[in-house]
């Protein structure tokens, strides 16, 4: 019969001041981590704009917000008749065309016209995410040219072209054809809900 008294094992190792220390082998040469250099959670930068007379307009309302990862930081600033297209990696060239050529129907559509950036921002991304949630696959999305104000830049086509790049839900998009609005206008292609 064993006696329970006696340990089974020797629960305290034994160590000589003379056998080695494996770890600080094994960590020799090892560089420590500097947390301020890296950050793991960083976004990417947004793209600035070039025109100057717009950055000290940005510069005396320096009032960038962040919602749903979306800024109203300056952006590259579009023509207004220029046409827009975007696609995501692995989007079939073949999907792009019938999207540009208006042969898949849209589903749901949105009019930016009369927002302010920050509102335009914020009803943007709501629809997108509702309609993404619905299952919509097509949406419209009407930013407008900027004709209605003489001299005024295009900035909700701008921004929207950049938005919706950030935005995970969207595949691809690209300018409307005239029907639905043409260079003012984007054909916007959601990913499939899973």
């Amino acid at each position: 019969m064993p006696d329970f008294d006696e340990p089974i094992f020797d629960a305290k190792p034994e160590y000589s001041d003379k056998s080695p220390d494996t770890f600080a082998q094994a960590v020799v040469g090892v560089t420590p981590f500097d947390q301020d250099k890296a950050n793991l959670r960083a976004k990417p930068s947004i793209r600035k704009k070039q025109n100057k007379s717009y950055h000290r307009e940005q510069a005396t309302t320096d009032t960038t917000q962040i919602a749903d990862g979306l800024s109203t930081e300056a952006v590259d600033i579009v023509d207004s008749d220029q046409a827009l297209l975007f696609a995501a990696p692995g989007v079939q060239l073949k999907v792009i065309k019938r999207l540009r050529q208006g042969h898949i129907s849209w589903e749901q559509g949105i009019d930016l016209h009369g927002f302010n950036i920050d509102s335009a921002r914020d009803e943007l991304s709501q629809f997108i995410r509702s309609s993404f949630h619905q299952q919509c696959h097509v949406v419209l999305v009407v930013h407008g040219k900027a004709y209605s104000q003489s001299g005024q830049q295009p900035l909700l086509k701008s921004y929207a072209n950049d938005w919706l790049r950030q935005l995970p839900e969207v595949l691809a998009f690209c300018s409307a054809q005239a029907k639905d609005g043409g260079t003012g206008a984007l054909y916007v292609l959601l990913r499939r809900k899973r």
